[in-house]
């Protein structure tokens, strides 16, 4: 499943087909993130997480993506909206250290 989700992923990133949401574009100004820091890390993209359905996302399945761009790491979460063919930056954020392993792939336990 993973594999057809990041496919659908990248191709809406590189299609332009992403739909940014009101609560993403207020984060990325907050966090000192550029859109262009999402779209232009896509090669690099890796899901981490998956939500087969999030309340976040208005009930869409929904990735969590791990990329790196020039050295600078993020995570994006998408929802997947299959039958439009189109993806939702949910949000974007820079992953804390201490939450997570050295790669930023796995959260630390607890």
């Amino acid at each position: 499943m993973s594999e057809s989700d990041l496919a659908l992923i990248r191709r809406c990133v590189h299609e332009g087909r992403l739909l940014w949401t009101y609560h993403v574009n207020m984060r990325l100004r907050q966090r000192r993130v550029s859109r262009s820091l999402v779209t232009e890390s896509v090669d690099s993209y890796r899901i981490i997480e998956q939500y087969p359905r999030s309340h976040t996302s208005r009930y869409l399945p929904s990735c969590l993506v791990r990329a790196e761009h020039h050295g600078e790491m993020i995570h994006i979460l998408f929802a997947l909206d299959r039958e439009g063919d189109t993806v939702r930056v949910i949000t974007v954020y820079r992953p804390d250290p201490a939450e997570w392993d050295a790669d930023f792939l796995r959260r630390k336990k607890p």
